[in-house]
């Protein structure tokens, strides 16, 4: 998991990352909203969902304390990152100010 989880962190364009558990509320509130920034941004940004249940290695190596924690990378580096639940607009504008 962790050499493809670099390939994908390492895209020119944005990638969002969803650190979520199938048992967190507001991980399931979350994903609706994902999906909504996705289909405003389309190509301009990758969205990945991590469980953190199936994930732990890589859960720890972010220090995934709780759920859900996004985290925003772009060509390896992270840019940015998140516990708890945001609107729409607020991910829209984070994605679009802190990506190169």
């Amino acid at each position: 998991m962790n050499s493809s989880f670099q390939n994908i962190i390492d895209s020119e364009k944005p990638v969002l990352i969803d650190f979520f558990a199938t048992w967190c509320g507001p991980c399931q509130m979350l994903g609706p909203i994902l999906q909504e920034v996705k289909a405003s941004l389309g190509d301009r940004v990758s969205i990945i969902k991590i469980d953190v249940d199936k994930n732990q290695e890589l859960a720890a190596k972010y220090q995934v304390r709780g759920v859900p924690t996004m985290m925003l990378f772009q060509q390896g580096k992270p840019l940015w990152r998140q516990s708890g639940v945001l609107s729409k607009e607020e991910i829209i504008k984070t994605i679009l100010e802190k990506s190169i």
